[in-house]
């Protein structure tokens, strides 16, 4: 005789489910060029300037008014960056009072632009924002588990009846706090993870974690003290 199944056997266990959030800082800098694009971006450069259409500037400045002095020198300095001397130059005997007065008042004026070194990386400060421009930077939270430190993703189990990107959202701010502005990419996970048993002698509960991406906007992060100890801004490889 077959011995019917019992309820046990037929039992199945159900997965637990979890979400992680990579939180990503975008580049704020450009890629650095190669000296072989610098220089082909420069030649490129000179010969649409030196093909385009000269510009009216008669039709938008007032003969002899400080903007049209402005912009004449202003267009000379943007000859002579890219051509060189003696291209951008004025002659002495053709020089004014006007463009005179004008170059000593745009003598301190210079474009600031972000350092592609920044402070921060100088002091190889892990927590700041601003560190490595040119790379994305992804929050990783340190926390002990089984008396050793482990960094990881922001990460936790999906309440009962809790639909995957809203367990996400509160996830992030439940391990971040709530002290920034972020932005959930999709509702969508972007990829799915199920972790090895770490013993064989576990029962068959199946971990499934499912990864979501979003920016930081503006803040930062400050974990909860009670679970983790420390927090970075870390690159990729």
């Amino acid at each position: 005789d077959v011995d019917e199944p019992t309820t046990l056997s037929l039992k199945r266990s159900r997965a637990s489910l979890h979400t992680a959030i990579i939180l990503n800082r975008s580049p704020l800098l450009t890629r650095t060029p190669t000296p072989f694009e610098r220089a082909f971006y420069a030649y490129q450069a000179r010969i649409h300037r030196a093909l385009h259409n000269p510009f009216p500037y008669d039709f938008y400045f007032k003969q002899g008014s400080p903007l049209e002095t402005r912009f004449n020198i202003e267009e000379r300095r943007r000859e002579r960056r890219a051509f060189g001397a003696p291209f951008g130059t004025v002659k002495l005997e053709e020089r004014d009072e006007a463009t005179e007065l004008m170059e000593m008042s745009m003598r301190d004026e210079a474009d600031e632009s972000m350092p592609r070194i920044h402070e921060a990386d100088v002091k190889v400060d892990l927590k700041n924002l601003n560190r490595k421009g040119q790379r994305n930077l992804y929050a990783m939270l340190r926390t002990n588990e089984d008396g050793k430190d482990v960094w990881r993703l922001p990460t936790g189990p999906v309440g009962k009846g809790e639909l995957l990107h809203v367990s996400a959202i509160r996830r992030l701010e439940d391990e971040c706090g709530r002290n920034m502005d972020t932005w959930l990419v999709s509702r969508n996970p972007i990829g799915v993870y199920h972790p090895p048993k770490l013993n064989v002698n576990e029962p068959e509960v199946k971990d499934v974690v499912f990864f979501y991406k979003a920016h930081i906007l503006a803040g930062q992060v400050w974990p909860k003290q009670s679970r983790y100890q420390d927090f970075a801004w870390l690159t990729k490889g």
